[in-house]
Formats: structure tokens, sequence, C-alpha cells
């Protein structure tokens, strides 16, 4: 769903990139997935909030959308070990992760770095309105600032 505000899309893990993670056991690199018991406050990708504890998960390279090429990367995400309903609503920032530092990189349409920003989460719709001025972003990568790991995707709508 588009923020029609804002005109862009919030985008988790694709539900048939989960559904054949949890189909096969493979991750992106051909690699078997790890399974483990939530300590809490994990990084869900599926629905875009902090995992509880106790919650089944699963750990996994995944690889974000992007045109084969030498931008293309793999890293590990965590997700539900079962299907879960998704994010609560895909036109906002996630609420769990409002106030966290994250580096949001901007792609052009040949997967090529094209710009990027730190925001201390605090307002990330501004940075996010920022970056999207630029007619040769394509798409954004939310990254965790200490991992660097791959959050959530957002595309224009």
């Amino acid at each position: 769903m588009t923020n029609t505000r804002t005109g862009y899309l919030i985008q988790p893990l694709p539900n048939e990139v989960l559904a054949e993670v949890r189909r096969t056991g493979l991750d992106a690199g051909g690699r078997p997935v790890e399974r483990a018991t939530a300590e809490g406050g994990e990084p869900l990708r599926c629905c875009l909030r902090d995992a509880l504890a106790g919650e089944p998960l699963l750990l996994f390279g995944y690889a974000p959308e992007l045109p084969d090429g030498p931008y293309r990367e793999l890293g590990p995400v965590f997700a539900h070990d079962a299907d879960c309903p998704g994010p609560d609503d895909a036109s906002g920032y996630p609420a769990d992760w409002r106030g966290r530092p994250q580096v949001l990189r901007a792609y052009d349409r040949r997967g090529r770095i094209v710009g990027g920003r730190l925001h201390d989460g605090d307002d990330p719709e501004t940075v996010v309105a920022e970056l999207l001025t630029d007619p040769a972003v394509e798409r954004l990568h939310s990254r965790n600032v200490v991992y660097g790991c791959f959050m959530f995707a957002i595309v224009r709508g």
C-alpha cells in the first residue's frame, strides 16, 4: 500500500522469499537457515517489528532486491519461523524502529548507490522525502547502523 501523503511504500521481506526459505530451509546463498528462539529485540524483517522473547525465529542470508551487479549483496536477517501477518502498516515507517538510528542508502534503477544519509530515527519521513527528491533515486534501503544489515526497502509509489 502506497502512502498517498508521502508517495512511497515501505517493503518488508517479500512473502515469496520467506515462503521459499521456510519451505527449503536454505537462504539466498544456498546455506541452511538457523533456527533460534528470540531473546527479545531482534529486528524481524517479515513484520518490521522487534521480536518478543520466546518467539521462534529464522536467521538467514538475504539478498535485497536490486539488479545483478556489484552493489547486490547478501546479509543476515531475522524473520519469524512460521507465517506471520506482516507489518501492521506498510504505508508508514515501522513504529518499533522509530527513534532507532539507521542509514538510508539510495539506489538508482541500475542498482548503483547514488547517495544516502544517516538519520537518528526521530523524523525518518523528512530524510526519506529529501532523498526521494532526487529523480535518479528509485529505492532506498534502510540499514542497521552498527551491523550494516538490511532492514527494509522504501520504493516510490
